[in-house]
């Protein structure tokens, strides 16, 4: 690992609809940011923290919580349309220019997920270090809801299925007899910082999975996800001990 430098990145813009404000907005006494953040901190494999925004508010916390920003973001890639790459691309190419560094994994954090815990992300890196023919690793959980029982609704109102597969109606099949399927959680995503500058793609096509537990699975994506996320660990139903980090 003394030679493996693994950069954490933090994706935090200012904009936020459905919680105004949220990557800075107080979750259990602290700022939301400050989790993924700490986690960052606490893991025996990443050697760097930052944090790319396009907010100076968000930079300023940033920054108390122990995470460099080296940069504000430009407004071009903090739109609510703009994707992961060209904001990774972004922040890669202005630490190569600007400092000469240039890390060999690259591992994103979203303020979003505060309950990450800090072994999953070192099992991502490590997963990824033992396979180096692989372009990524990502945190995966087996879903709630099984996709070959969803359905489409056509223009005509007939319903169709999402999948079409060689089974011959999967969605009146037991759902021990479909196959397994897990759904990619947005906890920890890790890649080599050449499947993201040099084969434009934040996975690539060889990824492998890091399967955690459902019950580990809790995302912040509107009012009701942070209040039921905020009892949970004002309840001791999570704790910081739990984690692998302090605030």
């Amino acid at each position: 690992m003394d030679k493996t430098e693994v950069l954490a990145i933090i994706p935090a813009r200012g904009g936020s609809k459905s919680i105004p404000r949220k990557n800075i907005r107080p979750f259990a006494g602290h700022p939301l940011i400050a989790y993924s953040i700490s986690a960052g901190l606490a893991a025996e494999t990443v050697t760097r923290v930052i944090v790319s925004t396009d907010d100076e508010e968000i930079a300023a916390i940033s920054r108390r919580y122990g995470a460099e920003t080296p940069f504000l973001r430009p407004a071009e890639f903090s739109e609510d349309s703009t994707p992961d790459l060209p904001v990774f691309q972004h922040a890669l190419e202005w630490l190569h220019k600007n400092e000469d560094y240039l890390p060999e994994i690259v591992v994103q954090l979203r303020p979003t997920s505060p309950f990450r815990r800090v072994q999953h992300i070192d099992q991502a890196i490590y997963r990824l270090l033992e396979h180096p023919e692989a372009d990524s690793v990502r945190t995966v959980c087996i879903p709630f809801q099984n996709p070959f029982k969803m359905w489409r609704i056509g223009q005509d109102g007939i319903m169709q299925p999402l999948l079409q597969t060689e089974f011959e109606e999967p969605y009146n099949m037991p759902r021990q007899a479909l196959p397994e399927v897990y759904w990619q959680t947005g906890y920890v995503d890790a890649a080599w910082v050449d499947t993201i500058l040099t084969k434009n793609s934040m996975t690539g096509t060889r990824i492998l999975p890091l399967v955690i537990d459902p019950s580990e699975w809790i995302d912040i994506d509107s009012p009701d996800d942070w209040r039921r996320a905020e009892r949970l660990l004002e309840s001791l139903e999570i704790t910081f001990d739990d984690l692998g980090f302090q605030l």
